[in-house]
């Protein structure tokens, strides 16, 4: 659960925004399933490229109400805009630098590895292809990244 202060000093909740950049749907469902069972509270937005996620993060078209995500899973490959690309323009973005962003492929050559780092990636995890093996991996990204992690209970549009 990710807190904040309220109004009056009380301790309010928030969902952890989740901004999930994936183009299988089959894929997209599952992680949204794991994300479900793990118990966070939280809210998925799938974007299904790299174009889309892009406009997302910066609040264009149809996605200008579109909240700052706390995380963001991230493919590599992807259409219009490929994911490596996409990794490359958040860390190198003064207003989304600072958004965890966890690489989440079905590659696990060492040269998609070693330039997803270089990139600025948060963390790396190749998709396992049991279904039980993929819900424990989105489970130990959820324990990682928002369990115990505290969120700001309030993140102002103008910083974007």
């Amino acid at each position: 659960m990710t807190t904040g202060t309220g109004t009056a000093g009380r301790v309010t909740a928030r969902p952890a925004e989740i901004l999930l950049v994936e183009d299988s749907q089959s894929d997209a469902a599952m992680t949204v399933h794991a994300l479900r069972e793990g118990g966070t509270q939280h809210r998925v937005h799938v974007v299904g490229d790299g174009q889309a996620a892009l406009a997302f993060l910066h609040r264009q078209g149809r996605y200008t109400d579109a909240p700052r995500p706390d995380l963001i899973l991230l493919d590599l490959n992807l259409p219009r805009t490929d994911g490596r690309d996409v990794l490359a323009r958040i860390k190198t973005d003064q207003h989304l630098r600072g958004i965890p962003v966890v690489i989440l492929t079905t590659s696990s050559t060492d040269t998609d590895i070693l330039r997803a780092y270089e990139l600025g990636a948060n963390c790396y995890v190749s998709k396992p292809v049991g279904l039980d093996d993929f819900l424990r991996a989105i489970h130990g990204i959820e324990n990682l990244w928002l369990n115990p992690v505290r969120l700001p209970a309030y993140c102002p549009h103008e910083i974007l």
